[in-house]
């Protein structure tokens, strides 16, 4: 597995946006020093309760500044946006101000507000962030002046002032769990990922045949799959329970404004029979987000087996954590982080919930028996 610090950037009372950037780049500078694999963060526009990170050139060009050796990107930018060739030279540029440490995101939204005041063409978003990774794809192949034919964009005589420093490009991520966009991306050899809202049952569904048509078409390695959810570790199930509460239920209800619909079925259906709407409707409910493992809270090793658990059920490999929530004290916050790095990650690094390929070691069915156990003696299962 690999381990993501992501951040919405969310503000708080009482704080500037420039007080909350130079706290990003505090929180990004931990993770790069505890040895987690990527920074992420997102686009997000005209939204002041949910994120006040607008730009994606200015999180990584940051993160460029105050880390060493994680890799940085956004999840992601938001093709349909701007014009696409504003994307290739961003992502040129970016790449090198991070000497070759830059993924790239692309998201199609998933909400018509964001496109409103920019008049852009929600409808055929879809279209336009594949055209995006098209161009990208192809503008980084070019030894020269290209030209490039899009559905929506025609380019002639194109040349780039220089190239990124990874080629052919550097590593793309597009979040879906649409079965034609991840067989697209399967050829493409793009990464993909989700989020906790997403039934964790339909996420596998779709998932494995993501990786056998990943593997249909012979890439070297096997995809990322990343799963995005709030995490706090404490020495304790309890005190992390304690510390955590109510800056998860105030980000879920407040910031992200899931608690706005209504539970379709019992509340205390198991993870594999949650809809969306259920898990949108019980984010409220700390004890429900914790019976149903939708967000990884405890002790090292319980949030290990939760994480090991969900990603057996979901078939991720990459953690998208948020560690900054709500109003949670910046000590806290880093201590939870030190309890990951030191505790939680070594125990996951070897671990894949993929079928293994020729000489890999098997994650037998005794190990996940184990796992089980473990989370029903804790209570968290039935």
């Amino acid at each position: 597995m690999k381990f993501a610090y992501f951040s919405h950037v969310w503000g708080r009372p009482g704080i500037t946006p420039g007080e909350r950037y130079e706290e990003l780049w505090r929180e990004v500078e931990d993770a790069d020093r505890l040895g987690f694999d990527y920074a992420f963060s997102v686009e997000h526009h005209c939204t002041p309760h949910e994120s006040w990170m607008p730009s994606p050139a200015v999180f990584c060009t940051g993160a460029a500044l105050r880390t060493e050796r994680i890799r940085v990107g956004p999840m992601g930018w938001v093709p349909p946006l701007r014009h696409p060739l504003h994307l290739v030279e961003e992502v040129a540029t970016l790449d090198q101000l991070l000497g070759g440490r830059l993924e790239v995101g692309l998201a199609s939204g998933v909400s018509r507000d964001p496109f409103l005041p920019f008049d852009a063409d929600f409808d055929n978003r879809h279209l336009l962030t594949r055209e995006a990774l098209e161009l990208l794809r192809a503008a980084f192949a070019a030894r020269g002046a290209f030209d490039f034919d899009g559905p929506a964009h025609r380019l002639r005589d194109i040349a780039l002032s220089f190239p990124p420093v990874q080629r052919p490009h550097p590593p793309m991520w597009v979040p879906t769990t649409n079965r034609n966009t991840l067989r697209y991306l399967s050829e493409a050899g793009a990464h993909t990922s989700s989020t906790m809202i997403v039934p964790r049952a339909s996420m596998a569904l779709v998932y494995r045949h993501y990786l056998d048509w990943w593997r249909g078409h012979g890439h070297a390695s096997d995809p990322r799959i990343g799963y995005w959810t709030l995490v706090h570790v404490a020495r304790t199930d309890a005190e992390a329970e304690e510390r955590a509460a109510a800056h998860i239920t105030e980000t879920f209800t407040k910031t992200l404004r899931y608690g706005s619909v209504s539970r379709s079925r019992d509340q205390h259906a198991p993870p594999s029979r949650l809809s969306t709407t259920d898990i949108l409707a019980g984010s409220g409910d700390l004890r429900f987000l914790l019976e149903n493992n939708l967000v990884f809270v405890g002790s090292p090793a319980t949030v290990a087996d939760r994480i090991r658990a969900a990603s057996l059920e979901g078939h991720f490999d990459t953690l998208l954590g948020e560690f900054t929530f709500g109003e949670l004290a910046d000590r806290h916050r880093i201590e939870s982080m030190e309890l990951f790095a030191h505790e939680v990650a070594p125990a996951l690094r070897a671990f894949s919930p993929y079928a293994p390929r020729p000489q890999e070691p098997a994650y037998t069915a005794s190990d996940e028996q184990q796992v089980a156990a473990r989370l029903q003696a804790l209570g968290y299962i039935d």
